[in-house]
Order: C-alpha cells, then sequence, then structure tokens
C-alpha cells in the first residue's frame, strides 16, 4: 500500500498550491527535502517562498514533521517516516507589549 505524503499550507501560501489547504501526492520521500522537492515539482511557487538562494529554509518559515521542527531534527536532510504529515508554519514575530 502507498502511504501518500501529505502537506499542511498556511492561509498565506495556498495562492501557490490552487487554494489547497492541503495537498496529498502519492509516493514516499527519505527526507524532507526530498518531500519538499515533491511538492515544488507540482506546485513551483512554493519554493521560492519557503527557501533562499542557496536552497536553504527561509529563517521566517518553521516546517514540521508532525510535531517536531525540522530545524532540530536534522533540517532538510530530516529523514521521513511513511505516514508522516509535513506542515509549514510561517513564523510570527510579536510586537512590543507596552
Amino acid at each position: 500500500m502507498i502511504v501518500p505524503l501529505i502537506f499542511h499550507i498556511p492561509a498565506a501560501l495556498r495562492e501557490f498550491t490552487g487554494g489547497h489547504s492541503t495537498v496529498e501526492l502519492d509516493g514516499s520521500a527519505g527526507t524532507v527535502g526530498d518531500a519538499l522537492a515533491r511538492l515544488w515539482a507540482v506546485y513551483p511557487g512554493v519554493r521560492d517562498r519557503l527557501t533562499n538562494d542557496q536552497g536553504e529554509l527561509r529563517q521566517h518559515v518553521n516546517v514540521f514533521i508532525g510535531n517536531e521542527n525540522i530545524r532540530y531534527t536534522g533540517g532538510l536532510a530530516s529523514p521521513l517516516a511513511d505516514g508522516a504529515e509535513i506542515t509549514v508554519v510561517p513564523a510570527i514575530s510579536g510586537g512590543s507589549g507596552s
């Protein structure tokens, strides 16, 4: 049985995924980077919003495998298990508390 790759897309990026909040792609990927490359093949506009010119994840973007932020699990090289769900979350910065 093939388990799809599932991506949860934030509202700010849905214009680049045809309005979809969840994207499912058939097949598997060994790493988060591999999975994102598959997403970008279908929705190329997402790539520039997630990575910089060096192909690194932008500072203001967080990517999670389940509840784990990939910044602490190996970045784009983080391994993926079958059935893992990837969530893209734009970083939120706060203002002053005065």
